[in-house]
């Protein structure tokens, strides 16, 4: 596998090229980007993957929804459809893409949206809005945003960072100099200082924060597709469906608390069809118990809402397990708080 790898490092080394001279196009303004007078917080990561942008826009979002008229902006990926579009509850994974859908299926009351260019999404939403959350915008070089939240997963840090196809860094991890705010998502409860130590010193170089901050996944309470609340135990027999990046840290978390667990994994954004319909279908009464459900991510959920899978699933309960992400200590999370609540404040108050 190594071996492997370095073959790819001439490949990298190219890419690397490629994005660095792009990233100074920017820097030199010899490509233009444009700033709004609109407070545009950005929420995004250097690697491909799960880093867990959604959570942390989700975080941002109960943060702001009562204090500003807030809208979040989104490329949408694997929509579809092109072009600027309003969010409804209405609407599906494959119309708008299923990050959004869960923005909106969780907060109705606000503006959820998706273009793949985002200065023009901004334009379309600016007028009517105080607060614009961009999720997945960090190497949108077009917008110069007003605060930019950068993400690293732990695991991601541990190892040497390559760009593709070496590594899985779409973009240089020296660009975390562009951040106003670093943080290092999915930290494992076993995590030592002596890592957290390493990490620190490995991000804070080449970058303009003064900490980077670690953070947890806080997982809730099971949630049916129809909305009711179910409970799991040790006698739970469960078929996971995952379309994510990085799926181990949801079975780290049930293997404790369940019987067993079978495990079908899709690729990130996965559009179900009529086999994989099957398929599950089959796996699913393969399975010799009383006490089986089919689980599955929030995110995924989005995409198994259709009437398809609901008519063969109708007598199966499917659930899925909502997830937040947490901060180590309550000081933390304030402050944090109060950077984005400034930023805010301070950008209403001059436009």
């Amino acid at each position: 596998m190594k071996f492997l790898k370095l073959l790819l490092f001439p490949f990298s080394m190219v890419y690397g090229l490629i994005i660095w001279t792009r990233n100074r196009l920017f820097d030199f303004q010899i490509l233009k980007s444009k700033s709004y007078d609109i407070p545009t917080i950005v929420v995004g990561n250097l690697a491909i993957g799960g880093t867990g942008k959604s959570p942390m826009t989700e975080f941002i979002i109960k943060l702001l929804k009562d204090k500003f008229k807030v809208a979040t902006l989104s490329r949408g990926y694997g929509r579809e459809t092109k072009g600027f579009r309003l969010v409804q509850t209405s609407s599906t994974a494959n119309e708008v893409g299923d990050e959004p859908l869960q923005f909106k299926n969780k907060f109705p009351d606000i503006t959820v949206s998706v273009c793949e260019d985002r200065c023009n999404g901004i334009e379309n939403l600016m007028s009517t809005h105080e607060v614009i959350i961009l999720d997945d915008a960090f190497q949108h070089r077009r917008l110069n945003p007003k605060f930019s939240i950068l993400l690293f997963d732990y695991s991601s840090c541990l190892n040497p960072m390559f760009v593709l196809p070496m590594g899985n860094f779409r973009d240089l991890p020296a660009e975390r100099k562009r951040a106003d705010l670093i943080l290092v998502t999915k930290t494992p409860n076993n995590a030592t200082e002596r890592e957290k130590e390493y990490i620190r010193s490995k991000l804070i170089r080449k970058s303009n924060v003064q900490d980077i901050i670690f953070t947890t996944i806080a997982y809730g309470q099971l949630i049916t597709i129809n909305g009711a609340s179910l409970q799991i135990s040790s006698h739970t027999d469960i078929l996971l469906l995952t379309g994510i990046a990085n799926p181990l840290p949801l079975i780290q978390h049930l293997k404790s608390r369940v019987n067993s667990i079978e495990h079908l994994a899709f690729r990130d954004h996965h559009a179900f069809d009529e086999n994989d319909i099957k398929n599950i279908k089959e796996k699913f009464e393969t399975i010799a118990s009383d006490q089986k459900i089919i689980l599955t991510t929030e995110k995924d959920a989005q995409r198994i809402r259709t009437p398809e899978f609901l008519k063969i699933f109708n007598t199966i309960p499917i659930a899925y397990l909502p997830i937040e992400i947490a901060f180590e200590h309550e000081r933390i999370q304030h402050s944090v708080q109060d950077k984005l609540l400034s930023t805010c404040v301070r950008s209403v108050n001059e436009s």
